[in-house]
């Protein structure tokens, strides 16, 4: 009763291990590839749920179905032109028959790597025929269609779907960014001196014609207040002449007053002359009156 049990047990895990050997599941981000001794057999599993395979004797493999990425490696391009560039690029792509992709390539890591290969062989037959100012300008977009077009005819054979190829960056090598800088610094300073002169200069012009221009308001300012003063000096004359004109004695006493005034200023002049002198006329008439006699001073 024992060894019957037991051979019961010992039955019903064999077919327990064997039915779980002869299903497996296939999710719905996957598409599976049934092999038999290491060669495919039928047609690749895309239906998502659980599916029957001969045990033992059969594996299954799966793929990605969703849209997997590829990061190229950074490669040195030379344009049409001549200019180097090291161009940074990367791909999205999808397999769409897993059979040729096993047969060909095997697995993501080696098709990764087929890819990475004809993206950079690519990107140097279609940058090659271009100048590097066509990497700069809206002719881009052509340039990238071309570029996906080689990499979509190359991933055909491996049961590859290109759906999208792109440059991530496109620079110069550090030895050309480093002369184009400093030739690029020469002639920033090359155009800030000229700005510089020409600032100068139009400084210069401007003093000297704000020299120019209060040169000219003081003239006229001068000449202005001459003749203003000339003027002022003619109505003052003309002024004094009419008053008197009226009475010229007075005119000749105001006068001798002035003179005397000028004359006997300073208390250290000495002045001789005849008591008879003209210039003393109405100091005698002063002293005439007062019975004294005229002095010298």
């Amino acid at each position: 009763m024992t060894m019957r049990m037991t051979a019961a047990l010992g039955a019903a895990l064999l077919l327990l291990i064997i039915g779980l050997s002869s299903v497996y599941t296939v999710q719905q981000t996957d598409q599976a590839l049934v092999l038999q001794l290491g060669e495919p057999v039928g047609a690749p599993v895309t239906e998502p749920g659980l599916h029957f395979k001969v045990p033992l004797f059969q594996n299954v493999i799966t793929f990605d179905k969703r849209v997997l990425n590829l990061d190229a490696a950074a490669e040195e391009v030379i344009a049409a032109d001549q200019k180097r560039l090291v161009v940074d690029s990367f791909a999205r792509y999808r397999i769409v028959n897993p059979l040729l992709f096993y047969q060909t390539v095997g697995n993501e890591a080696a098709a990764n790597s087929r890819l990475g290969s004809i993206v950079n062989s690519s990107l140097r037959q279609a940058l090659g025929s271009q100048p590097f100012q066509a990497m700069l300008s809206a002719g881009r977009s052509t340039l990238m269609r071309q570029i996906s077009d080689l990499v979509s005819q190359e991933a055909k054979g491996f049961g590859i779907e290109i759906v999208d190829v792109r440059i991530r960056r496109a620079d110069l090598p550090e030895a050309n960014s480093q002369a184009i800088y400093k030739r690029m610094q020469t002639e920033r300073e090359r155009e800030a001196r000229e700005f510089r002169a020409q600032g100068a200069e139009a400084g210069q012009r401007i003093r000297a014609d704000a020299d120019r221009q209060r040169s000219v308001i003081l003239a006229d300012a001068r000449r202005q207040s001459e003749i203003s003063r000339g003027e002022g000096d003619a109505t003052a004359i003309r002024t004094f002449a009419e008053a008197f004109g009226k009475d010229p004695q007075f005119y000749a006493f105001y006068r001798s007053m002035q003179a005397y005034r000028t004359a006997l200023a300073s208390k250290t002049t000495t002045m001789v002359l005849s008591p008879s002198s003209d210039f003393f006329r109405f100091l005698d008439s002063l002293t005439g009156a007062t019975g004294g006699k005229p002095g010298q001073q």
